[in-house]
């Protein structure tokens, strides 16, 4: 099922607030590890170095997995991951019609009943 021109124009802005969550929690993560490494002061500093370097290349490769390329047929998917991962609430489908928030909700319920 795809959404509707209207609804996908409302995906389109939630993935936006969506992409902006995940990178503020990314940030915090990459922060906490620099916030490890300041304290601890180890003389060698390849594995806090390659924790960090880890951290940004798995973040931009689910991102860009996540958002590039983002075809209209996969929002309906797209939108559903995203309540799973609690990246957004129902509450962000609001601008939504009717339809589409059924169209979410009743791929949310089949998600979960076969958990996928």
């Amino acid at each position: 099922m795809d959404f509707s021109k209207a609804d996908n124009k409302v995906a389109r802005k939630l993935f936006e607030v969506a992409l902006q969550r995940e990178l503020k929690k990314e940030m915090q993560l990459f922060s906490e590890i620099l916030d490890q490494w300041k304290t601890q002061q180890p003389e060698d500093n390849r594995d806090d170095y390659y924790k960090i370097f880890s951290a940004v290349t798995d973040f931009d490769k689910h991102i860009a997995r996540r958002y590039d390329g983002l075809r209209n047929s996969w929002f309906l998917g797209t939108v559903t991951a995203l309540l799973v991962e609690k990246i957004i609430t129902t509450a962000d489908l609001e601008d939504f019609s009717e339809e589409g928030k059924s169209q979410i909700l009743r791929n949310l319920r089949f998600r979960e009943e076969n958990q996928l």
